[in-house]
Formats: structure tokens, C-alpha cells, sequence
């Protein structure tokens, strides 16, 4: 059996904000291979390159028909205006519509929300000069961190353009107030610094088959991420503990993820890094999110309906209330997907309300210990029952419908390349 008073304390141990390609991400991760040395497992950090934004400046001013500067924060990595910043008309682009895509042209833009690939694409289309988006909840406008978000190297590479983000709370005042005019200003500079994949191996006892277990260690800026994804952190030590004491036929291999808020680099980075080995990898179990106080299981499959036939089945067997499906999960599990290797995401999500991720308030409190070690205990002997198979009973083949959702995932055009 796996230490649970371990585990425990190292949920505890991790909550801390970990963003990727900082010093307290890597400081995460070297905890991470100091809990395996204890239990006399051997890992290695493997770097990879991440983007980071120094930003000197960042400002957004009301022009017309008032003045009035707004609090922002600049996306990191995002184009720099010039010095004495940008200014334009300003529009609401509430979706890609088409009437909203010809009004959008050369003018400051404010969108719902959080800014996906499919909507950036749109916008960037659109010819909008500049991107103003938004976070929060207007019923507690004091009860939310001003995000700090980033453009990604998938967004940058359609269209890089100056880029902030405000509170929900002067979103609306800019729409109330008839706004037509606003200034903006972002100066960064643009670094390249250091994220790391935490290896860990478990040698099998027969063949070359290899399983791959994945989680991601870091958090979003603000959050202590206790909820995600401390917990599927610590599952995946779990495993390791419980697997060192108990060598599996089949290897397994280890890989606590960094950067996966960030856009899955961790796991990109890994897939790219060991194309030539990927062969030998035959299944990708993933675990992001679990040991939530309220909530329901849930098992994503990237794979052959066999698998989520295979935990349902499983689920049935021993009493654990799962619901599996055949779907793309927007974790670790989808890079290896995407690399044609059979991957599920185990997850337990919360409803409304209870227990949100992504800010301040994912914490220690939202989480039970009998809920984490119930999911724990189901997704260990899910892996036993894979790690010891006389053969992996897993068709080694991404289906054709999920080749296509995980194109939709990544907003790939038909025929465009991975």
C-alpha cells in the first residue's frame, strides 16, 4: 500500500503559487524528486524553453468622452505599443460574429472573457489593433485577483497584437458609460527562461512495454493550487510509492509536468524530446484534479471505446460511482494523443460553486482527504490491473473521430500539420 500520511503532507507541503518557469515552480519540483529519493526512487529534471514577459508598463486610459485610467494588467509576451501607446476607437467584439468581425477593423477591442484560440483567430481576422479582455464576477468585484495573462506562442504566431486584461467590474463600466475612445500602452521585454518535467521510472519485470502516468505540478499566477494540481501531484506519488514496493510487469514511467497552464508544455516538450521512444509507450494515464469535497468522478478518454468500456466496467466491479467517456481532456493526456498513444484523464470535478481552480480560493480547505484517497485508491488499482496485464489490453491506436476532436482541440485547419 501507498503512505497516505505522506501524501497528505505533501499536498500540504505543495500549495504554494508555482507558475511556470519560475523559481518557485522549480522549487516544486525538486520537493517532488526529494519525496522520491525518501521512498529510494531515482528521478531527473529535464528542462525545456519557456517564454516569460519583464513588463515596465502597462496602461489603459479612457479617452473619450471622459478621461480616466483603468487598472490592467498587460498579457505577457504580448506586442509592445510604441512608448506613447496606441490610440483608437473603442468596440466591443461580444463574439465572431460576422457583423461584429467587419465592425472590429482598427479599432481597441474588448471580448468575454478568457480569449481561446478559435475566438483569436477570429479577432485577429477581424484586423482589431489591440485586445482588452476581462476577469471576475460583478457580484464581488472585490473578491478577485486582476489576472495576469499571457500570449501564447499559438496565439503570438497568428497574430501578435498589444494585449491587456481588466476586471469584469470596468468592462461594464467602459460599455454603461458609451466609452468610444481609449489609449493603450504595454512595454515588456521578452526572456526565455527554464520549465522543468520531473522523470521517474519503474523498471518492469517483462518486455518493453512502457505505461506512461502524468500530472501537472505548476499553478496560474495567484493561486496556490492545491485542487489543481497539487492533488493529481501527489496521486502520481502515490503510485510511485505503492509501485516501488510492488515492481509491475510492464514499466512505468513517471512524468510530474511543468508549465501545463501555460498551453501543456510540460507534456509537449516531453513528446517532442523522446519522439524515438514513443513506440514503447503503449497508454498515457493522466490525473488532473481529484479529492474535491464535492463532485463527481470522470475518466476522458483519447482512445478506443474499449477503454472507456474497460473503467466503467471496473468501476461497477469494485462500487466507485465514474462516469467514462470517449472525449479530448485540455490536460497532459492530449499531447500524447495527439502522438497517436491511447491517453484517459482521471479527474473529480466540481460543481458551480463548489470549488472553483484558476485564482486565490483554490485551496486546502475545498479538498477531503476521504474523497482524494478514494480516487486515489480506484486509479491505483486501475494501473496495477494495466501495469500487470499479460498483454496491455488497450488497442495501441488513437481512432480516427478522436484524431479529428483533438484537430478541433488545437484548432487545426483539415490537412494542416501537427
Amino acid at each position: 500500500m501507498y503512505n497516505q500520511k505522506k501524501t497528505s503532507a505533501l499536498l500540504k507541503t505543495m500549495s504554494f503559487e508555482r507558475f511556470g518557469g519560475t523559481k518557485e515552480e522549480l522549487k516544486c519540483a525538486k520537493l517532488i524528486q526529494e519525496e522520491l529519493k525518501k521512498i529510494k526512487l531515482d528521478s531527473k529534471l529535464e528542462s525545456f524553453p519557456v517564454q516569460m514577459g519583464n513588463i515596465k508598463k502597462a496602461k489603459l486610459e479612457v479617452v473619450a468622452p471622459f478621461k480616466m485610467d483603468i487598472e490592467c494588467n498587460a498579457y505577457m509576451c504580448c506586442a509592445n505599443t510604441p512608448a506613447k501607446g496606441i490610440e483608437a476607437d473603442f468596440y466591443y467584439f461580444e463574439q465572431a460574429s460576422e457583423v461584429n468581425v467587419k465592425q472590429a477593423k482598427g479599432k481597441i477591442c474588448l471580448v468575454n472573457g478568457y480569449v481561446g484560440m478559435k475566438l483569436y483567430k477570429d479577432f485577429a481576422k477581424a484586423g482589431a489593433i489591440a485586445l482588452i479582455s476581462f476577469n471576475g464576477n460583478i457580484d464581488f468585484p472585490n473578491g478577485y485577483d486582476l489576472d495576469r495573462r499571457e500570449m501564447r506562442k499559438t496565439l503570438a504566431g497568428i497574430k501578435n497584437i498589444p494585449a491587456v486584461n481588466i476586471l469584469v467590474k470596468d468592462a461594464m463600466m467602459l460599455i454603461e458609460k458609451n466609452v468610444s475612445k481609449v489609449k493603450l500602452t504595454t512595454i515588456q521585454e521578452t526572456t526565455t527562461v527554464k520549465s522543468h518535467n520531473v522523470v521517474c521510472d519503474i523498471k518492469g519485470t517483462e518486455g518493453s512495454d512502457v505505461i506512461v502516468l502524468t500530472a501537472h505540478y505548476d499553478s496560474v499566477r495567484f493561486s496556490k493550487g492545491a485542487y489543481d494540481n497539487a492533488t493529481g501531484s501527489v496521486c502520481l506519488y502515490a503510485l510511485a510509492d505503492y509501485f516501488s514496493k510492488n515492481q509491475p510487469k510492464h514499466t512505468l514511467r513517471f512524468v510530474w509536468c511543468g508549465s501545463e497552464e501555460r498551453g501543456l508544455l510540460g507534456s509537449k516538450a516531453y513528446v517532442e524530446k523522446h519522439k524515438k521512444e514513443l513506440d514503447d509507450i503503449k497508454l498515457c494515464i493522466n490525473i488532473d484534479m481529484i479529492g474535491s469535497t464535492l463532485g463527481k468522478r470522470i475518466a476522458v478518454c483519447t482512445s478506443d471505446m474499449s477503454l472507456v468500456n474497460c473503467i466503467d466496467y471496473l468501476g461497477k466491479v469494485v462500487g466507485f460511482p465514474i462516469s467514462a467517456k470517449q472525449d479530448v481532456y485540455s490536460s497532459d493526456s492530449t499531447p500524447f494523443a495527439d502522438a497517436d498513444i491511447p491517453a484517459l484523464s482521471f479527474a473529480r470535478i466540481t460543481p458551480n460553486g463548489g470549488g472553483d481552480i484558476h485564482h486565490r480560493y483554490d485551496v486546502l480547505e475545498h479538498l477531503s482527504d476521504r474523497y482524494l484517497f478514494e480516487d486515489i485508491d480506484f486509479i491505483l488499482e486501475f494501473t496495477k490491473r494495466m501495469a500487470n496485464a499479460y498483454i496491455i489490453p488497450v488497442p495501441r491506436v488513437v481512432p480516427q473521430n478522436m484524431k479529428d476532436a483533438i484537430d478541433a482541440y488545437f484548432c487545426r485547419e483539415k490537412g494542416e500539420k501537427k
